[in-house]
């Protein structure tokens, strides 16, 4: 009887939030889930909007399905909650696909990108064999996160595994010394090293490699269709290419 009420209860819990998406897409929006500490696919500018590469393409994508965008700053630990409960339509934000293959509906790889470790300028770290013994940083619930324990070898080597709420506050960890690296998204890592006076350096070495793609509730493919076929359409004719070249100075996106 307990696995009867458990099942009858699961299929509500789906009904309610499938029925909860259609009506957000009634009210015509088109609401996007972003970490705002994740500069520079979403972030806050010092003008107090919400900025970044994957909001601009979000906001067009929108635009050019007729809906109103609303970007939505999420706690990344909280990003299934907030999806589940149709408090925003999708998760777009340097979102890795590489290992979350069946726990949402993707688009196809928008970007490719790779963990990598973020030493102290003049650190002994150089590679990942030298972070036995280190404090290793990562944000919660990242892909950083995955890259670490999911390499045995690293994660019973490291001797503590700290982590917290956002890519920024790791930064600010490294630097006053309370831990020795970051395992963090390389596009990430450089894009806020350069347009900073911190003295930390990317190491050209590689955890693990991954692609970028949008991420939405589990089953819900027309909205994902919609969205594929418009990051398509921006692709072929050059949108793609200059927002990405507006952030990064070149085209690093990898749609067809």
């Amino acid at each position: 009887m307990k696995k009867l009420f458990s099942l009858i209860l699961s299929v509500v819990m789906l009904v309610t939030v499938f029925a909860g998406c259609s009506a957000k897409k009634e009210d015509n929006k088109f609401i996007v889930g972003f970490d705002s500490e994740f500069p520079p696919m979403g972030f806050i500018a010092d003008d107090g909007k919400y900025v970044g590469f994957d909001l601009d393409l979000a906001e067009e994508v929108a635009k050019r399905l007729g809906l109103e965008f609303v970007a939505q700053p999420i706690a990344w630990d909280s990003k299934d909650t907030e999806l589940a409960s149709g408090n925003i339509d999708c998760i777009w934000n340097g979102f890795t696909i590489t290992g979350r293959e069946d726990k949402y509906t993707w688009t196809e790889p928008y970007m490719a990108n790779a963990q990598v470790i973020v030493v102290r300028n003049g650190s002994d770290i150089k590679s990942v064999a030298d972070l036995a013994g280190k404090v290793v940083c990562v944000q919660k619930d990242s892909s950083g996160l995955a890259a670490v324990e999911e390499n045995e070898d690293l994660s019973n080597s490291i001797a503590e595994l700290v982590q917290v709420e956002s890519y920024l506050n790791s930064i600010m960890e490294l630097e006053s010394g309370a831990v020795d690296a970051i395992v963090m998204d390389e596009i990430v890592a450089r894009y806020e090293l350069s347009n900073s006076d911190a003295d930390l350096v990317v190491l050209d070495v590689q955890v693990s490699t991954e692609e970028y793609g949008v991420g939405f509730l589990l089953g819900n493919e027309k909205l994902r269709d919609d969205v594929q076929k418009t990051l398509k359409e921006m692709a072929a004719d050059g949108t793609l290419a200059s927002i990405s070249n507006k952030w990064f100075g070149k085209d690093i996106t990898i749609i067809k």
